[in-house]
């Protein structure tokens, strides 16, 4: 069910799509791993910043009712942001390396975040 590949993650399906993905839906909703708890809001580093992209609607369905209801976009996007910055922090810098070299096309960038020096937290 994981594989490592510099980091530690849930294995995909040859579309890209998560293992546990069935029929659009998580099979095992109560158990998010940290790409989950983010939605469908990934992330890339330039620099000192958190270059956040949300995927489109053909990876994650739920992108279609976020861009139709401003409030449930507005909230999933600051737990993105959250749980990112929190991730970044936490991470090796050979882990964020080996993160960031995902190509991941199926994506537009929203925004830029500060990375915080996770010593400073």
């Amino acid at each position: 069910m994981f594989e490592s590949v510099g980091y530690n993650r849930i294995k995909t399906k040859e579309n890209g799509e998560c293992i546990l993905s069935e029929n659009g839906k998580c099979r095992i909703h109560s158990c998010k791993p940290e790409t989950c708890r983010s939605g469908p809001f990934t992330f890339d580093m330039n620099g000192d910043m958190i270059v956040i992209y949300l995927k489109h609607e053909q990876i994650c369905p739920v992108v279609g009712l976020l861009k139709e209801v401003p409030d449930a976009y507005r909230q999933q996007y600051e737990l993105a942001v959250q749980s990112i910055t929190h991730l970044v922090r936490n991470l090796t810098d050979d882990e964020l390396m080996r993160i960031c070299i995902i190509d991941e096309p199926e994506t537009e960038k929203v925004a830029e975040v500060p990375r915080q020096d996770r010593h400073s937290l």
